[in-house]
Parts: structure tokens; sequence; C-alpha cells
């Protein structure tokens, strides 16, 4: 039921208002008697977040409403409003035909592995306890949410020279972003900031294919640099003044070289399928890299370590666990301004990171589980050192590859890098031929 980043999924079939009905009743059944739901901007997340109440109240739990709300607002304020769990509706960077549900710990933690358990097995048993008749949980509308990211934000940075920036919101909720740079200081430039679950301007995932208007509208403009979000706002993602997106590995390592500069702590949780380039970047300031599964969830899980000062996904999921536990896009783009204002451009920044080329591809499987085990031996044939934390990675002295199914889509994702473009795409090909031959073996097709 829950992947590598909640319930996901096609809504009407993998997510119903019969399924958020019963997640509201197994998250009070489990232990939450008070718990804030939000929802992100999606034409059916209405509908969604009422099934989700309607089940936290027949089980007793009182629901603090937060609306339309990005993700990080809504983990933050379960401890703000002293809740036992928070919930959003969201699919994150998912088509807008998709929806899903998100759940936060007080902490501001994704529910752990044990809690999500207990969660499902609720549901599948479908015995969780209903409240009396006169017991029903209370709810009310909570306002001040988003007001209280922008006043934490701002309150935790400091900017000298504040830069110029322009602003994807990408049609979500991620307006906490230009609120808080609006009043540390900075020049901001708004694209798509209505929120719109349809994502009529761009698609909702942050990627450089999607951020082409942002590139142009940085380059063509006086601005310092560029950000942009997902739907939920959990993501961000950034373009230099020049127009240049930039790569989430290089970015990852932007965050983790300037986090381990200013504390003791001289660790990087990222995930397995982060590039070799944020490994050396931080071993040239003797610190290193914790590596984790793929998820924010299990690299909010490692920032716990006593070592880990920064977290973070390639995929723009950043963690400053001394900050908040949850992937926090406004307050990276926060951090990211301040980084600028310091060292004059993000271009700067990336002078500290090396660039290898790194190459990513997926194939399109409903036999994820089948395809891994017989891409797993094969692997270990041909590369000497393989390990298994999230699917199979393989090194070698030229590079490495990582095969791992989707914790969200019906894919097999295939991960290359080499220190030269060459090998980095004859490694992906080789990786991606053992992935369509198992998937030949298992009688489906690959795409």
């Amino acid at each position: 039921m829950f992947g590598t980043s909640g319930i996901r999924g096609a809504v009407g079939t993998d997510v119903t208002a019969d399924l958020a009905v019963s997640v509201g009743r197994a998250v009070a059944a489990e232990g939450a008697d008070r718990v804030v739901l939000g929802r992100d901007a999606r034409v059916h997340g209405d509908v969604l977040a009422d099934a989700l109440a309607a089940g936290l109240r027949e089980s007793g739990a009182e629901v603090l409403r937060l609306g339309v709300a990005a993700t990080p607002t809504v983990a933050r304020s379960v401890d703000w409003y002293d809740a036992d769990a928070g919930v959003v509706v969201t699919a994150s960077h998912n088509p807008p035909s998709d929806n899903g549900i998100k759940l936060w710990t007080p902490s501001g933690r994704a529910f752990p592995a044990e809690r999500r358990e207990a969660v499902a097995d609720l549901i599948a048993a479908d015995d969780a306890p209903r409240a009396a008749w006169d017991a029903f949980g209370d709810q009310r509308r909570v306002e001040d949410a988003a007001e209280r990211h922008v006043e934490t934000l701002v309150a935790g940075a400091e900017l000298s020279d504040p830069p110029s920036v322009v602003v994807d919101v990408g049609n979500g909720t991620g307006g906490v972003t230009v609120e808080a740079l609006l009043r540390l200081g900075c020049d901001v430039e708004t694209l798509n900031a209505t929120p719109d679950g349809r994502f009529p301007a761009r698609p909702s995932e942050p990627t450089a294919e999607n951020c082409g208007t942002l590139a142009r509208t940085v380059a063509a403009t006086d601005a310092d640099f560029g950000v942009a979000h997902d739907g939920d706002a959990d993501r961000m993602m950034a373009v230099t003044g020049d127009g240049e997106f930039v790569g989430g590995d290089e970015l990852l390592a932007v965050f983790g070289l300037a986090a381990v500069d200013d504390d003791d702590r001289d660790r990087v949780a990222a995930p397995v399928n982060t590039s070799s380039a944020v490994d050396d970047a931080l071993a040239a300031r003797d610190a290193g890299v914790e590596r984790t599964a793929v998820g924010d969830g299990f690299v909010a899980d490692a920032t716990l370590g006593d070592r880990v000062v920064f977290g973070g996904e390639p995929s723009g999921a950043w963690i400053w666990p001394d900050r908040a536990l949850c992937p926090d896009g406004p307050l990276a783009a926060v951090t990211l301004a301040e980084l600028v204002a310091e060292r004059g451009s993000l271009a700067v920044l990336l002078d500290d990171v090396p660039d290898y080329p790194i190459r990513r591809d997926a194939v399109e499987t409903d036999a994820g589980e089948a395809v891994m085990e017989r891409v797993e031996g094969r692997l270990a044939e041909r590369f000497p050192q393989v390990t298994a934390i999230d699917g199979v990675r393989g090194d070698t002295d030229e590079g490495w590859v990582l095969v791992r199914p989707s914790g969200t889509q019906p894919l097999v994702r295939v991960t290359a890098e080499a220190r030269d473009a060459e090998t980095a795409g004859d490694l992906l090909a080789e990786a991606r031929a053992l992935v369509e031959a198992a998937v030949e073996e298992t009688g489906t097709d690959a795409e």
C-alpha cells in the first residue's frame, strides 16, 4: 500500500474515497486523537480530504483542517497544533489524474515503517473501531498554518544582500516560498503562481525539461537564480543566473558542503542513486555520504544519526534535521538564497562540485519483483562490487549502475554514472539490456 513516499496512484482505481475513509479510520485507531489535515490543489483533493476527515472523526479523532497547503506546512503543523499525526492528500509531482496520502509524525518525520504497516494492517482487516454515536471527533478550520511556516523560515534566515529570485510555483502550493523571500528583502518574480491541480502551465515535476520557461525567464532578466517546486512544494530545484538548470546531484552537493562547513558533523545522507560527485566533493572537506534506500522517509531516518547534518535526494527533496525532518521546498529555497547572498552566485557554489555524467532511464513493467530477481544475479556476475540497499547497484572502476523498482509507478528504473559520457552511456545501455531481457522472460512487455 505504501510506496517510497506514501500512498499514490490513479484516482478512481488505486486511490478512492473508500480508501481515504479507511485510512482515516486506521490512523485514528493506530493512536492519533488529534490530526492535522491538508491537501494540494488537485481537483479531486477536496473529496478525498472530506473522506479522510469522515474516517478520522468516525473513529473519534479531532480533525484540524488546513485546506490547501504545502506538504511541509502540514508536516510542521503536527507539532505546532499539538497533534498526534498529520495527513496530506497529495500525489506530489505525479500527473493531475493521480492523488495520494502522506502521513506525518509530531516530529515532522514521515510515518516510519512500523506505523505504516500498522495502518495497512488495520485497513486490510477492516476492523478499525468506530466511536459511539455521541463520541465522533470534532473538526475545525486552521487559518494560520502557512503564516507560521513563513514566520519560521524568516526567523531562521539572514540575508545581508538579498538576491533577486524567480520562483516557479508550478500551479502548486509553494506560495510560502514567495512570501518568505519577499519578507527577507529579495526581489521576487513569480511564474505559475495560481494553484491549479490540473497543472496547466507545466507538468508538476520540476525537471530540466519542465523548467524551460523558468530557465529562459531567469536568463532574460537580472535575476540571480530561479527555483521551481512540484505540486505540494516538498521538492525544490534550481536554475543559475545564466538560465542553466542545476542537476539534483549537484544541488545536493552544494547543500551538503554548506552544511558540513557550518557544523562539526561530517556526514550527509543520500540514496543509492546519488552521483559519486557528491562523495568526491564532500571527501575534499573530510566529509562523507551515508547511503540510504531511495525515498525521503529513508533519508530522514538517516539524518537522525549523530554524525549526519543534512540529507537529500537528487529528485529535489532536501532535509535539514535541525530545522525539519520533512522535505521542505520553501526552506530549501530560502537556504539557497542565503548561500547565493554569501558566495555571490549559484554558479560559484557549483565550482566546488565535480561534473560527472549520469544517465537515467526506466523500463515499464508490472512484474518488478520478478524482474529484479533475475537482474540481481546477472549484475553480480558482471560487476565486482554489488550492494542491495535498495534495488541492486553494481560498481566498477569505470563507474556504477543501479537497477531498482519504482516505489510509485510500474517501472524499473536504471541509472548509470561514469567519469566520461561514453562510458556512462555504455553502462546504461548494458544495464537496460539486462532489465529488458528479464522483462521478456517474465512474459511482460518492456517499454
